[in-house]
């Protein structure tokens, strides 16, 4: 499930969800208690400012180091709490506070987050960053989107989150085939 919020998280756990997708990375009221009374997964994701205002002026030192700032500090705080950090994925939140060109870092660099080792995800399909880039509307972005998804399971993406499944299995089975070489 998608949340930032405890109530929901509560509910969704007792219905059965597999796994908690946070853009806030547990940091709203309630969320870490939630979560560490539990065994689901989490994905902890980074998002500069709040989602009406992430996008008006993101300013970063150094949008990588910034973020491995970030994660390190989300990551002890859920330990903190009792929440294993084998319970935890990363996702540094393209498209979430960032510019086109952090977004571009990020993918060049994704690799850097493998330092935290933990599973890393990246949600770049159909993302304004593509559609900038190549001048295409939101529907005209599937070239993009798997050029993106390679790359991102090149740098050591473990999860890929996309709109195109079968067509990014394809280029994803292809990437894996030559690998073997």
């Amino acid at each position: 499930i998608d949340t930032s919020k405890a109530g929901v998280m509560s509910e969704a756990i007792t219905h059965g969800a597999d796994m908690i997708n946070d853009v806030r990375a547990l940091q709203n009221k309630g969320c870490l208690a939630v979560v560490a009374q539990s065994d689901i997964e989490i994905c902890l994701m980074h998002m500069q400012g709040m989602p009406r205002t992430m996008q008006e002026s993101p300013h970063y030192k150094d949008v990588i180091n910034d973020i491995l700032t970030f994660f390190k500090q989300r990551i002890e705080c859920c330990e903190q709490q009792g929440i294993d950090k084998q319970r935890l994925v990363l996702d540094p939140g393209f498209g979430f506070g960032k510019t086109i060109a952090h977004n571009y870092k990020m993918l060049a660099e994704f690799s850097q987050f493998k330092k935290l080792n933990l599973p890393l995800l990246a949600g770049i399909s159909r993302k304004s960053m593509l559609g900038n880039l190549l001048n295409r509307d939101v529907e005209q972005r599937l070239a993009g989107s798997l050029a993106a998804a390679i790359v991102a399971v090149q740098q050591g993406a473990s999860i890929i989150r996309v709109h195109d499944v079968a067509e990014t299995v394809d280029a994803i089975k292809v990437l894996t085939a030559v690998a073997q070489y």
